[in-house]
């Protein structure tokens, strides 16, 4: 089969089936054999490996994830795109197809059957509108993983391995930095997709910790915490969790708590690290 990193290759294809990209699916297929090389390569696939793939379109990356890994399974919400993927991925026998919605598929299950509940790799090209809940989904409901090597937008990049102080730093950077070491690979300009999306893009990979690099009692309330504390950035931090809808600690527990731990009442939450939001977190 021919390579889709290749432009014409992947025009020949969609030509073929008369596709019609999906606004709704957030489509931008790869046309950059660099930038796929250097996926593989920051994942680190080897034939030990069970790759899931979420989002494959025409199997850009899944053939050089087919080529690399020892088995990948796919993961694509578009019906119209079944056919194209059993064409171009028709060579391999390391690959399997499932025509479903990541958000609702019961991935420990697929874990289970397809690498004996072994931690797995994810890639995936993703579609901007929703990485952020496929990530947290990933890390949340806690399937065995390595590592996650995503090409999303720079800004959602930039902004998962910023630290305390910077406009990007939110809930998105504590909580990825809580369950990931996040590293960006490679930026990558619109002319690299079809068809061009309007922002520029990135390849991060985040690399699973066994444990976090803090201890919480109760993992659930420091997000709480977090979400709170960024729900209101403009606020002080003891406004914004006096604020929160699903807290319930006294304006006198907070000032307390941060006073112990030598901050002032008048702390913002974006100052603060995530070792000082678990710390606080335990203490309240």
């Amino acid at each position: 089969m021919a390579n889709l990193g290749i432009p014409q290759n992947t025009i020949a294809v969609l030509q073929k089936y008369n596709f019609n990209f999906q606004k709704k699916f957030g489509q931008n297929f790869l046309i950059d054999t660099n930038v796929l090389n250097k996926i593989i390569a920051a994942a680190q696939i080897t034939k030990e490996d069970c790759v899931l793939e979420i989002g494959p379109g025409i199997g850009t990356m899944t053939q050089y994830l087919a080529e690399s890994a020892g088995a990948v399974v796919a993961v694509e919400i578009d019906r119209a795109l079944i056919p194209v993927l059993q064409d171009t991925l028709s060579e391999y026998d390391n690959v399997t197809v499932i025509n479903d919605d990541i958000l609702r598929l019961d991935i420990n299950r697929i874990v289970q059957e397809k690498n004996a509940g072994s931690p797995i790799k994810v890639v995936a090209n993703l579609p901007y509108y929703i990485t952020t809940p496929i990530i947290m989904g990933l890390f949340e409901s806690h399937v065995p993983l390595k590592s996650i090597t995503v090409m999303v937008q720079k800004e959602v990049a930039d902004r998962m391995q910023v630290g305390p102080g910077r406009k990007d730093y939110g809930a998105l950077s504590l909580a990825v930095q809580y369950y990931a070491k996040p590293k960006i690979v490679a930026n990558v300009p619109p002319n690299c997709f079809i068809p061009r999306p309007n922002v520029g893009s990135a390849v991060i990979c985040l690399t699973r910790y066994e444990e976090p690099p803090v201890g919480v009692k109760d993992e659930q309330r420091l997000f709480s915490i977090i979400r709170a504390a960024f729900n209101q950035r403009r606020k002080t931090l003891v406004n914004a969790l006096v604020n929160a809808q699903n807290l319930s600690f006294s304006k006198e527990q907070i000032v307390q708590a941060l006073s112990q731990m030598e901050l002032s009442a008048t702390v913002r939450g974006e100052a603060l690290t995530l070792e000082q939001f678990a710390e606080l977190s335990n203490r309240l």
